[in-house]
């Protein structure tokens, strides 16, 4: 039966994009399956695509810096579900990815019984991580939660601070004035509970 589920795959690996795409195809009859190998290739295909069920994505590839992806997805696509499949296991950086709403959590090394129900229990709504791992025992006062408490627009402009623009270019680019983007700046510094752009940008280096 077609299933009419659109996902996307986004590795830089084809070897295991090819074993992913596999996976998917055994769990989801069906699907439309898309695949990119870097950031700008997967925000030119979200930008374009419609109705996308699911995104498979490496924390590591081309674009990527840690966790700045699935920060700026999230902030980007709220309604997107975002399933982190990684190399990298150790359960704070899964504590991390469940942080930023990703809605699963995939280790490369899963066999593949394993894949196929993980995709199957998260393309019914129900999230799927790793047994054991939870967010009671993590630290708390994250930076991971002070950056997700931006809004789309304050996340935006740290994106823009990070790249080392003024205020005046940010507004030219967000066709915003400047009274704005200080407001916002200001409210960035106020949620991240830091006294500068410097700090800012090293609040949020600290995703990597």
């Amino acid at each position: 039966m077609d299933t009419g589920y659109r996902i996307i795959i986004a590795d830089d690996h084809p070897l295991f994009r090819s074993a992913l795409h596999q996976a998917v195809q055994t769990a989801v009859k069906g699907a439309e399956l898309q695949e990119v190998d870097c950031i700008t290739s997967l925000m030119q295909l979200l930008s374009e695509a419609e109705d996308i069920d699911l995104l498979l994505l490496d924390l590591k590839m081309p674009g990527a810096s840690g966790f700045s992806a699935l920060a700026s997805l999230r902030h980007q696509y709220p309604d997107l579900p975002v399933v982190i499949v990684s190399a990298n296991e150790e359960p704070a950086i899964v504590q991390q990815a469940m942080r930023f709403g990703a809605m699963g959590f995939i280790p490369k090394s899963a066999p593949m019984p394993t894949l196929v129900s993980a995709l199957n229990m998260i393309l019914e709504g129900e999230p799927w991580f790793p047994e054991g791992i939870s967010l009671e025992d993590a630290p708390q006062d994250n930076i991971a939660e002070r950056l997700a408490s931006l809004t789309p627009q304050q996340f935006k402009v740290l994106i823009m601070l990070s790249e080392g623009k003024l205020n005046k270019q940010i507004a030219f680019e967000l066709s915003v004035s400047e009274a704005t983007v200080k407001a916002h700046v200001t409210a960035i510094f106020r949620k991240l509970n830091v006294q500068n752009r410097t700090q800012a940008v090293i609040a949020l280096s600290q995703m990597e």
